[in-house]
C-alpha cells in the first residue's frame, strides 16, 4: 500500500458485502493489515455467557474490521463512492476526489 488514502475520520460507502451502500465515519484505520473499521457497519454479534465482569451475559455487538478494497472514500459534493487522488496545493500534498475535484479534508 502506497499513501494513505483512506483516513480515520473519512466518511466512506461500502461498496460490497452484506452493507453494501451503507455510509459511515471511520473510526480506526489499520493500514498493515488492509483494514478499516467503520461506525456502524459490519456488526458482529458475540453470543456472550454470564462471567463476573458481565454478570447479565446476553449478545455483544462488535464493529468488525472490513477490507479496505471494500470502502470508497464519500465525495464531499455529493456523498457517492469516489476515487482518490493526491495533488501538490501550496507546496502540500492533498487528497482530491476524483468525481467532483473537491479537496478531501484531514
Amino acid at each position: 500500500m502506497g499513501a494513505a488514502k483512506i483516513k480515520k475520520g473519512d466518511k466512506v460507502v461500502v461498496l460490497s458485502g452484506k452493507d453494501k451502500g451503507k455510509t459511515g465515519e471511520v473510526t480506526r484505520a489499520m493500514p498493515k493489515d488492509g483494514k478499516v473499521v467503520v461506525s456502524g457497519v459490519n456488526i458482529a454479534t458475540r453470543h456472550r455467557k454470564p462471567s463476573q465482569a458481565n454478570p447479565q451475559g446476553g449478545l455483544e455487538r462488535v464493529e468488525a474490521p472490513l477490507a479496505i478494497s471494500k470502502v470508497a472514500i464519500a465525495d464531499p459534493k455529493d456523498g457517492k463512492p469516489t476515487r482518490v487522488r493526491f495533488e501538490t496545493k501550496d507546496g502540500k500534498k492533498v487528497r482530491v476526489a476524483v468525481k467532483s475535484g473537491e479537496t478531501i479534508n484531514g
